[in-house]
């Protein structure tokens, strides 16, 4: 038998589950999830069955009828967790593990009503990619096992449970508790399992669509989200039928790490997209394409990261381009592609972690994360797509989703597929060299268009003492500041304090921009920069701020102690793959 990835324990020969149905009582004040899960195979099996697990522990594994079955934990390993092996009898369709979770499962954060917008109720969330669904319940931990989900949380009855599924009702429970119940008909990868407990509070987009979030900010996430129909249709009419009946949003606490998590039915959105100006709904367009590229079509281990985000950071600035016209959407590209660059640096003593397909035995994934499967991906996407034409790359881009739709690829999978369709291209591409190659192909795509040569050009006599007039810079757009921003070289202090009295950076309400102008002042070791950097990182928790402004406070001997400091104040409220991120950083 062999291993069917690096991070899982689940066997090539052992029989494969079809469906889980989880049992589980929230339990706030001792901050564990207990109850139980039933495991349903995809036919009669007998003999081991190996499920991954994290800081379970385990009651009980028995038969649906209540017969012990045999079972045995392995030793902790760090990155993957616990083994946990069962033998099954002859004939065994579905298997039920009692268990509980742990205070510290890294798929869970606990948050204090101290913690939340509203003050008042505390919250639960998960966050199971790339690989903590196994600190959430005993199963096959690996996106090559798609698995239908049934849930019955029991809350307080004063909270709300939703999941990324279909909700199915609310039964009344004990005293002053309700069971939620979810239904997730189609077949998803582990890690979209999704779901969060609080005071939540919906607000209606369109029939289809919905935005939930805490009661204080329901609002203001309604009117920065208005256009999320507009962007489904858009995204149908590029992609096809959108298969996942409703696309709800929940705009999440302030600790979330990412920017958004494409979970299906119930996209996650961090808070910072909040920016009062509707400037950052690429963040939705992005979670929203991964219903087709990523859910739609996964990729089977984390080695082919690059087939869920690759393809889903080109779909999303296919949308763009269609809501914003070609101009803004090269824009994006652009400040992808900066993004891109800091990564590459990042990892220039690591280089097998910029190839798209990547050796992932005894990595970590979160340590390994970064731009790179989803801007070099991206490059590459956008490479093929000139050499074939639009409108040809469009038709291989249905064929390929209706051809591995509810599937779990490979790259080679991809591969085989488009030199079935598209014979030629891949080698006048180059593709070996993009997959397996370290850094980016000479001829690789680049962002252009007049607008992005201005902005750099104003960049460039920025950085010479030559700010942009008063009314150039009224009229720059949040995404064009942005660009202009990342394009600056290191400033003196006293053109850095100008910039800011001119532009108002400091006072922003958008984290995009306030986090990225705290790196210009960072560098050009502004005073000031070191207080925005404190007020950014303690009003986040997502990993894209709090990476570069660790790093650079880190990698300066007169501000590595702030960094420490500043991390000691905010670690709380910060999520486990997030701390996990900053101490890799701090040392």
């Amino acid at each position: 038998m062999a291993r069917l990835d690096p991070h899982s324990y689940a066997e090539s020969e052992q029989p494969v589950t079809e469906r889980i149905d989880l049992a589980l009582k929230v339990d706030f004040a001792q901050r564990v999830l207990s109850g139980e899960v039933l495991l349903t195979l995809r036919e009669p099996s007998a003999g081991p069955l190996d499920l991954d697990t994290r800081d379970l522990r385990i009651g009980a594994v028995e038969t649906p009828d209540g017969a012990p079955l045999r079972y045995e934990l392995g030793a902790p390993e760090r990155i993957l967790g616990t083994r946990l092996r069962v033998q099954l009898p002859p004939a065994t369709r579905a298997i039920r593990v009692r268990y509980s979770t742990s205070p510290q499962a890294s798929a869970l954060q606990w948050l204090a009503p101290s913690q939340t917008a509203g003050g008042q109720h505390p919250y639960l969330y998960s966050q199971c990619q790339p690989i903590h669904a196994r600190s959430l319940a005993p199963l096959q931990d690996t996106a090559r096992i798609r698995v239908r989900a049934g849930a019955r949380f029991t809350v307080p009855a004063h909270l709300r449970a939703l999941m990324a599924a279909a909700p199915l009702g609310r039964e009344v429970a004990g005293e002053g508790e309700v069971i939620d119940l979810f239904e997730m008909p189609q077949p998803i990868p582990p890690y979209l399992l999704a779901f969060a407990v609080g005071d939540l509070s919906p607000r209606q987009l369109s029939q289809r669509s919905a935005v939930w979030a805490e009661r204080s900010v329901a609002d203001a996430a309604a009117w920065e989200l208005d256009g999320v129909e507009t962007m489904l249709q858009v995204a149908e009419d590029l992609f096809g039928p959108y298969e996942w009946e409703r696309y709800d949003i929940l705009v999440m606490p302030p600790s979330f790490p990412f920017g958004g998590m494409e979970n299906p039915r119930l996209t996650f959105a961090t808070p910072s997209l909040l920016a009062g100006d509707r400037s950052l709904v690429n963040v939705i367009a992005h979670e929203l394409a991964h219903a087709w590229t990523g859910n739609l079509v996964s990729n089977a281990t984390l080695e082919h990261f690059w087939l869920n985000e690759g393809f889903t950071v080109y779909a999303e600035r296919r949308i763009l381009e269609a809501l914003e016209g070609a101009e803004a959407a090269e824009l994006h590209a652009a400040v992808g592609l900066h993004e891109l660059e800091v990564s590459l640096k990042r990892f220039a003593t690591r280089p097998e972690l910029t190839r798209l397909r990547t050796q992932m035995a005894g990595v970590d994934p979160d340590e390994a994360y970064s731009t790179v499967p989803y801007e070099k991906g991206y490059l590459f996407l956008r490479r093929l797509e000139e050499l074939t034409g639009r409108e040809r790359w469009d038709r291989f881009l249905r064929a390929y989703l209706d051809r591995f739709r509810f599937q779990s690829i490979a790259t080679e999978d991809f591969l085989r597929f488009l030199d079935e369709r598209l014979p030629g291209v891949s080698a006048r591409a180059g593709a070996q060299r993009w997959i397996d190659g370290p850094g980016l192909p000479p001829d690789a795509p680049r962002p252009q268009s007049r607008r992005l040569e201005e902005l750099r050009e104003l960049a460039r006599r920025t950085g010479q003492g030559v700010l942009p007039d008063e009314n150039t810079a009224v009229r720059m757009q949040p995404t064009e500041l942005l660009v202009f921003l990342q394009s600056l070289p290191e400033l003196p202090a006293e053109v850095c304090g100008q910039l800011d009295a001119l532009l108002g950076l400091s006072r922003r309400r958008s984290l995009e921009l306030r986090h990225t102008f705290v790196l210009v002042q960072l560098r050009a070791g502004v005073e000031a920069g070191r207080e925005a950097a404190r007020r950014v990182l303690r009003e986040t928790g997502r990993m894209k701020y709090l990476r570069p402004i660790y790093t650079e406070l880190a990698r300066r001997p007169q501000t590595r102690a702030l960094a420490r400091e500043i991390y000691d104040e905010a670690r709380e409220s910060y999520h486990p793959i997030a701390r996990t991120v900053v101490e890799s950083i701090l040392g």
